[in-house]
């Protein structure tokens, strides 16, 4: 009798991962594709970051790059996303440590956090991911596009949702 063999998330580190499994461990959930910012009243001007300073928080909204697909929560350009939208987010193992900017429930970051994968995961589904739908994990059905809406009013448009992280 084989023992089977642990799923390799469970096995290797992030960095320790190939290029296909680091892919697969993406849940398509879509949240990195909302618009983010920091309240910063030190700032005029809105501008992307890269750093987080203590106290300060990320704010999500429910507006999403026109790029993206809110039905099948998935980027219609993701190989040229970022020329195409040069601020989107690419979480790559050589920026881990900004993880910051993903909500809790990103599953690069529950494993970054020793987390693990959430139950709702496609890995864990059969590679589906209706699950995470039914569970209201995505962004699916809760978002407008960036064309849509006048981008100086984002304040109009925070959302809560996107911290929610279960099991």
């Amino acid at each position: 009798m084989s023992e089977k063999q642990a799923p390799f998330w469970e096995t290797k580190t992030l960095e320790e991962m190939s290029d296909k499994e680091w892919e697969a461990i993406c849940d398509g959930c879509a949240k990195c594709c909302l618009h983010k910012f920091i309240d910063d009243e030190t700032v005029d001007e809105l501008a992307p970051t890269a750093v987080i300073f203590e106290g300060e928080q990320v704010h999500y909204t429910n507006i999403v790059c026109s790029l993206l697909d809110t039905k099948a929560c998935s980027c219609t350009r993701y190989e040229e996303r970022t020329k195409l939208v040069p601020d989107c987010v690419k979480l790559t193992k050589d920026n881990l440590g900004d993880i910051f900017y993903m909500p809790s429930s990103c599953s690069y970051r529950r494993l970054h956090e020793g987390r693990g994968l959430p139950s709702w995961h496609p890995l864990l589904n059969k590679g589906k991911k209706s699950k995470m739908h039914q569970l209201g994990m995505s962004v699916r059905n809760k978002v407008v596009y960036d064309h849509d809406v006048e981008l100086d009013a984002f304040e109009d448009y925070i959302a809560l949702w996107p911290l929610e992280d279960i099991d």
